[in-house]
């Protein structure tokens, strides 16, 4: 990933940022800057009810931005017997131009249903079509989603410079790299068209004789498939941050994923997770490290450049973080789902980190955040992870000393070495005592998660 290397280079590299382990989780908590239970998107069917609030629609209504989304959305739900989404549309959550597909999947890389929505299209509904041909600098004309994505973006943003150079805007582009598709034959992975990969994954679909541009994987692996499916995503990253860059260089460029790398144990669909290990029973799905933690820079203007931060961090933080980027007021409540109540917005700003004012955002002791899965692809298997600073608790299905595991993230990053759980919580514990983050965080389980609202 050379251009997503360099553009972390440019800014502020998080080294412990959390997700949701599911993509629709992580895009309800990006969007509401709230936890999943409190932004009620336990996995990758449940919609995004319409009543809360979006950052987006500030950024419109109070920042006077023009606001467009790409690719992947997934927070609309599925769709029903009769194709409707029963959650929140793109222009639902503020945003005046929508190119991309709602569905969790693509059909396939090439043939998928494109669908719009924009200034002649009601909030509620949308346009759907076969995909258009595109290109970009060095890539052919193809309807691969990827290209097509960056592609529509870039010419949104050019038309925003040209009729309105003095407004700003923002952008959301949402890849459906390197996930699988939902039609099964003849693969569910697919080769990158060639010119968008570098020789060496050229050389490598070759060698297991895969066709370019098609679903055709010959004999390769999903290891393989799984590089060369995010190899293209990167070279199409770089093509879109060259062209902000030709457009408007001063443009904040903000990189996060949505999960960690499945471990699905179907031919080309059992990956080697996001964290190396090779243990089953980890990476998507899961609130493991390999599920939960994921990749996450910012670059830009007035953004420290070449700097890492181990603070401890969560995709809800993108909520308040980039409002305040945009000069807005970030709320402290918001709406609950129903409309009828608010709730505290769960996501700190990462501005002071950003501007080199500050290292923490959260007290190390006493702050949290939260991961919550609801894993349909386990029989409905039920986990949480909490985390502060250096300790973390993972429950499944309830919150007991037999049903949870408690770690030690500073000396053991990557899980293998479950600490002793203490005998009871009645104690008074010190901080400096690994007993007292294991009851702190259990409780936070016990009383913040979707545990305390029986689901």
């Amino acid at each position: 990933t050379p251009h997503l290397d360099a553009m972390a280079a440019e800014g502020v590299r998080f080294t412990n940022a959390w997700a949701q382990p599911f993509c629709s989780p992580t895009r309800a908590s990006i969007l509401t800057g709230l936890f999943a239970s409190k932004a009620n998107v336990l996995n990758y069917t449940d919609p995004l009810s319409q009543h809360y609030a979006s950052f987006v629609q500030r950024l419109k209504d109070e920042g006077g931005y023009h606001t467009g989304l790409f690719g992947k959305w997934h927070l609309a739900g599925m769709p029903g017997r009769d194709t409707s989404y029963p959650g929140m549309k793109p222009k639902e959550a503020g945003f005046e131009f929508f190119r991309g597909n709602m569905h969790a999947a693509l059909k396939t890389y090439w043939d998928y249903e494109y669908m719009s929505q924009d200034e002649t299209t009601p909030a509620t509904q949308w346009r759907s079509g076969r995909p258009p041909l595109k290109s970009l600098p060095g890539i052919a004309p193809t309807t691969m989603s990827g290209v097509v994505q960056v592609a529509d973006a870039l010419d949104w943003i050019t038309a925003r410079e040209q009729s309105a150079p003095g407004k700003p805007w923002f952008a959301w582009l949402a890849f459906n790299l390197a996930h699988a598709t939902s039609q099964l034959q003849p693969s569910q992975m697919m080769v990158p068209e060639a010119d968008t990969l570098d020789e060496a994954t050229r050389r490598e679909m070759s060698a297991c004789g895969g066709r370019f541009g098609s679903h055709e994987v010959g004999q390769c692996g999903g290891e393989s498939l799984e590089r060369a499916m995010t190899t293209s995503m990167d070279t199409l990253i770089g093509r879109m941050i060259d062209g902000v860059q030709r457009l408007d260089p001063n443009t904040i460029v903000i990189y996060i994923g949505d999960n960690g790398t499945p471990m699905y144990g179907r031919p080309n669909l059992d990956f080697i997770d996001n964290l190396y290990i090779t243990r089953k029973g980890r990476g998507k799905g899961t609130v493991y490290e390999s599920g939960a933690r994921v990749p996450f820079a910012i670059r830009g203007p007035g953004i420290v450049a070449r700097r890492e931060s181990a603070e401890y961090v969560h995709a809800a933080d993108l909520f308040p973080t980039i409002l305040t980027l945009a000069g807005l007021s970030v709320p402290q409540r918001v709406p609950t789902g129903d409309g009828a109540s608010t709730q505290d917005v769960d996501g700190k700003s990462l501005a002071p980190i950003l501007r080199g004012k500050a290292k923490t955002v959260r007290d190390r002791d006493q702050g949290y955040v939260l991961t919550e899965s609801l894993n349909l692809m386990t029989n409905s298997t039920r986990q949480v992870g909490a985390r502060n600073a250096r300790y973390k608790v993972i429950c499944t299905e309830k919150v007991s000393n037999e049903a949870c595991e408690f770690y030690d993230l500073v000396a053991d990053p990557i899980e293998e070495y479950p600490l002793p759980e203490p005998s009871s919580c009645e104690a008074s514990a010190k901080r400096r005592d690994p007993a007292w983050h294991y009851c702190r965080l259990s409780g936070l389980i016990r009383t913040e998660s979707f545990f305390a609202k029986g689901r």
